[in-house]
């Protein structure tokens, strides 16, 4: 029997429910060698900003059980080196292009989504996980009408189908949910990562140079996987889930628990071949359990 593994995400037809997480796959270029980027479902960029952003001092990466903090900082060389070289790059590719946007203020979110929207680009991923400088550096995340006002503000200014990325250093996923949904977002993806701290205790000093970082890998996926159900029972919008997807059958937890589809992060360090292994996994159970589609098993426990 053959496996129908499309969808749509937002009028935007995927080949498959899999992609990968901004940050941890650089723009594609970096894992070519690795992976048919033909494969996936989508291919997610590494955040984009309007001027080139120097990220955080190091060290910014550190090992945790079953997982890793980082405090990158959102280093990236810019718009114009994106259009000039990597969208340039990825444009060789039949796959779906996303790219994640970020910015320190609303102006900085409607720049980058300007200059992307007469592009080939075909959906926007829009960070707020990044602090607000103008309200003390509070993220765009964490406060709801601060999310919708981001959302509204890039909804204007782009034709692209817009993908609000929630933070999970929220009470409520469901009210972040539903206010960008309120405010037209076209998808939501979640979660970003959990805010995390290490301390060496022979140097009694903390880990990372920015103190604190972003908790991922396998040690995050219960929270994800309950956010992900709780988010994806308060909209009606698509929502792509990740945190901690490891293999297809974590990948298939996500689906179950009503994402239209998954986005794989950390896993792609330890293993840069882990997607395609992810979609195949993802095709065999659905055969195996007789589905016809990938969409016949998305929400339903």
């Amino acid at each position: 029997m053959s496996v129908d593994m499309s969808l749509r995400i937002a009028g935007v037809k995927w080949k498959n429910p899999v992609t990968v997480a901004s940050g941890t796959f650089g723009s594609g270029m970096e894992f070519a060698d690795f992976v048919d980027l033909n494969t996936l479902g989508a291919v997610t960029t590494k955040g984009v900003a309007s001027k080139p952003w120097a990220g955080n001092d190091t060290i910014r990466v550190a090992e945790t059980a079953s997982g890793m903090l980082n405090a990158i900082g959102l280093q990236n060389p810019g718009i114009d080196t994106f259009l000039e070289r990597d969208l340039v790059f990825l444009e060789k590719y039949d796959t779906v292009k996303i790219v994640n946007i970020v910015g320190k203020s609303i102006e900085e979110y409607v720049d980058v989504a300007k200059q992307l929207n007469d592009t080939s680009v075909d959906m926007l991923e829009v960070n707020i996980s990044c602090p607000n400088v103008k309200e003390g550096g509070i993220a765009f995340g964490q406060d709801p009408s601060a999310a919708a006002e981001v959302t509204k503000a890039v909804k204007e200014v782009t034709d692209k189908p817009v993908i609000m990325k929630l933070s999970p250093n929220v009470t409520s996923i469901a009210v972040m949910a539903k206010a960008v949904e309120e405010a037209g977002a076209d998808a939501i993806s979640l979660i970003n990562t959990l805010t995390g701290m290490k301390i060496d205790i022979n140097r009694r000093d903390f880990v990372l140079a920015n103190k604190t970082g972003g908790l991922s890998g396998p040690a995050i996926k219960p929270v994800a996987v309950r956010m992900v159900y709780e988010a994806s029972h308060a909209v009606e919008i698509p929502v792509i889930g990740m945190g901690g997807i490891a293999s297809g059958a974590d990948a298939i937890e996500f689906l179950l628990a009503g994402a239209s589809a998954v986005s794989v992060g950390t896993a792609n360090f330890k293993n840069p071949c882990v997607t395609a292994e992810i979609i195949k996994d993802i095709n065999d159970y659905l055969e195996r359990n007789g589905f016809e589609s990938v969409r016949d098993i998305i929400g339903i426990v």
